[in-house]
């Protein structure tokens, strides 16, 4: 795990040193080592520079540094993340007669690429974000893993007539650093998406002129910057609509993943929180393991939140060497500054992720696995259960009258969640009117569903960040609009739900954050459970098997928690949260209200400062259906801009 960077301009110092201040803003993602390469420029003087940290994982010696250089073929590569069929790859190259120079991932990944070309990308099972230079072609691939557990951004110059054309870099923060963009600001479609969904969605980042490469997309690139190819060389749209695997075919999976994912030249170790997925990998790791097993879990003095003594009946029953790490509210107030600037776009998680990888650091190891994925593949969320009815009874009501079924709608939902204050219940009943309008659009149904707010106080809340949103918006980008709808296309309700989860809150939340926390801390998170065998895999189960009961998650218990007292796990389901709740009407409350209140800082962000005030205050005052998360996001999304100097108007 490290960070990228790379410049196409004019080779010299003045893009050798916005390089140096990208790679020196991703010195936490990389404290073992750093490099620059430069390439030869053309006629003109243009050309390729590259710059790397390195978090050093496999193969520890300097033969593994980056951007590594092909002694033999000349193509240059830098990784960020880690290859898992890496010894594979190099035996298969072995059996061809190569030899390679580091015993490490990159070097199987960089000849291979260099024998095969860039398609050879599909052949890498891993996470990985990816640029390599092929100097016969003159060409640049970049390129992202499948499921888009690395990240991996660009910015393009839009004047025509500067230095450089083009710059990418494993963080969004990395980018600013680089001085490139002379006058960066937030982008409004993506500050209602924070408002919407809690966090920004790709291919759009949280500024104005940077992208994000797409999961399993590769790109091509000329030597002047000028693109040659795109294409997204694996989606979800390619996993089986139907298929006949069996229990044992996902228990085998799961073991090779797990297997896989422990490959480590440095001290590993796993969180536990007790529940049935980071359990599943732990029981799998001790079992497949040839070294002792340490996990690691998160505990609080908030008993509603605490997992810590069911986090340790689990680590006895699998036979783990455990630490338990007790965070207090006066612990979390007084790093909540470097916790909040360890995220790399606003959102309104990841902070959980923070303290428990500063926790695995100072406890002396580099690597930790994660249960993240689970109810994303085994159906453990809500949304699996709720979106599939109201799919049906609106596919039953499809007789009634357009304007009769809403009536009904609006009728129902003001029983079941009454107004009481400036603000209803932000809650899944409010939102029936909107979903009976939706009909069975699944995509629809899902983000009405997670909608942190209702259509009504999405705007309400919003001022220039609801600029050109139009009729019908749901929180999502065109292009991601359009990828959901051809992965969904022609699946169960259920399957269509799992796809939707991995792709949005999975991957655009869960993943982005885990990455940029775990990485403040220089600690690799891999994730058995968000694998691309595995997932082809589990997708050809049938239905009736790979998800019901629904939100059991059956499957996964029966393929991971093998050997283990199922009463261990007879609970109600609880997520890996802080206790926001509890805080915000506490200490972290007057943090809070600072920032909410401050009705220059909303306003330079994009939103009403009345709006937000009134949330607050019905906040407050114990308002029913409004949870933290509808504070948090505000006040990540506001505290963020105001971290790194942004607002929505163009800086001066």
């Amino acid at each position: 795990m490290c960070g990228l960077a790379g410049i196409v301009g004019r080779v010299g110092e003045a893009n050798r040193a916005a390089l140096r201040r990208m790679t020196d803003a991703m010195a936490h993602r990389g404290p073992d080592g750093d490099g620059l390469w430069m390439g030869p420029a053309d006629a003109r003087g243009w050309g390729l520079m590259l710059g790397h940290r390195r978090l050093s994982i496999l193969d520890l010696s300097t033969a593994a540094s980056q951007p590594m250089v092909d002694p033999q073929r000349g193509d240059v590569a830098v990784l960020n993340g880690e290859i898992y069929n890496y010894v594979d790859i190099r035996g298969s190259l072995e059996a061809q007669g190569h030899t390679l120079w580091s015993t490490g991932d990159t070097a199987a990944m960089l000849r291979l690429l260099s024998l095969r070309g860039f398609d050879a990308v599909r052949e890498l099972r891993g996470m990985f974000a990816i640029a390599l230079w092929d100097p016969r072609r003159c060409e640049l691939l970049l390129a992202r893993d499948a499921l888009g557990i690395k990240p991996l951004y660009f910015a393009r110059n839009p004047d025509p007539a500067g230095e450089w054309s083009f710059a990418f870099a494993s963080e969004v923060r990395a980018l600013l650093r680089s001085g490139l963009l002379h006058k960066p600001r937030l982008r409004s479609s993506a500050v209602a998406s924070v408002v919407w969904n809690g966090f920004t969605v790709a291919p759009e980042t949280i500024i104005e002129g940077i992208e994000s490469l797409l999961p399993g997309e590769m790109r091509v690139y000329a030597q002047d910057g000028g693109e040659r190819q795109r294409k997204r060389y694996w989606t979800q749209a390619e996993l089986p609509r139907s298929g006949s695997a069996t229990d044992e075919d996902v228990s085998l999976a799961l073991e090779n993943s797990v297997r896989r994912h422990l490959a480590s030249d440095v001290p590993l170790g796993v969180f536990l929180s007790g529940g049935v997925d980071s359990s599943a990998v732990t029981n799998v790791a001790k079992r497949v393991s040839r070294d002792p097993v340490h996990s690691f879990t998160l505990a609080f003095t908030e008993q509603e939140r605490n997992e810590g003594d069911i986090a340790r009946a689990v680590s006895k029953a699998i036979g783990t060497q455990h630490h338990e790490i007790v965070l207090r509210q006066e612990d979390f107030l007084d790093r909540l500054d470097e916790a909040v600037g360890s995220l790399d776009q606003p959102s309104f998680d990841g902070l959980n992720s923070f303290f428990m990888s500063q926790a695995v650091a100072q406890a002396g190891f580099k690597v930790a696995l994660v249960g993240s994925g689970g109810d994303e593949m085994f159906g453990g969320y809500t949304s699996f259960r709720d979106l599939p009815a109201m799919a049906a009874w609106s596919r039953r009501l499809g007789f009634m009258p357009e304007g009769l079924r809403n009536m009904a709608a609006r009728s129902f939902a003001a029983w079941k969640a009454p107004a009481d204050g400036p603000f209803p219940p932000q809650t899944r009943w409010a939102k029936l009117p909107t979903m009976v309008a939706a009909r069975d659009d699944r995509l629809a149904l899902y983000q009405c569903a997670y909608a942190l707010f209702l259509p009504e106080t999405h705007r309400r809340l919003l001022s220039a960040a609801s600029d050109g949103l139009g009729d019908g918006y749901i929180g999502l980008p065109s292009e991601m609009v359009a990828l959901l709808r051809e992965e969904t296309s022609g699946r169960t309700d259920l399957a269509s739900i799992a796809a939707l989860e991995q792709r949005l809150f999975l991957g655009e939340r869960l993943l982005r954050d885990a990455d940029s926390t775990s990485m403040a801390a220089s600690i690799e998170m891999r994730l058995p459970l968000v694998d691309q065998q595995l997932l082809e895999t589990v997708a050809a189960v049938p239905d009736d098997t790979r998800f019901h009961p629904v939100r059991s998650k059956a499957m996964l218990r029966r393929a991971g928690l093998r050997g283990l007292d199922p009463a261990l796990f007879d609970r109600p389901k609880t997520g890996f949260e802080l206790p926001f709740d509890h805080w915000l009407r506490g200490a972290l409350g007057a943090e809070v209200d600072a920032v909410l209140t401050d009705r220059n800082l909303m306003a330079s962000v994009g939103l009403s400062p009345q709006g937000v005030a009134d949330l607050w205050q019905a906040y407050r005052s114990g308002a029913p259906g409004l949870y933290w998360t509808r504070i948090w996001c505000l006040y990540a999304l506001a505290v963020w801009a105001r971290r790194q100097g942004l607002s929505m108007e163009l800086a001066p």
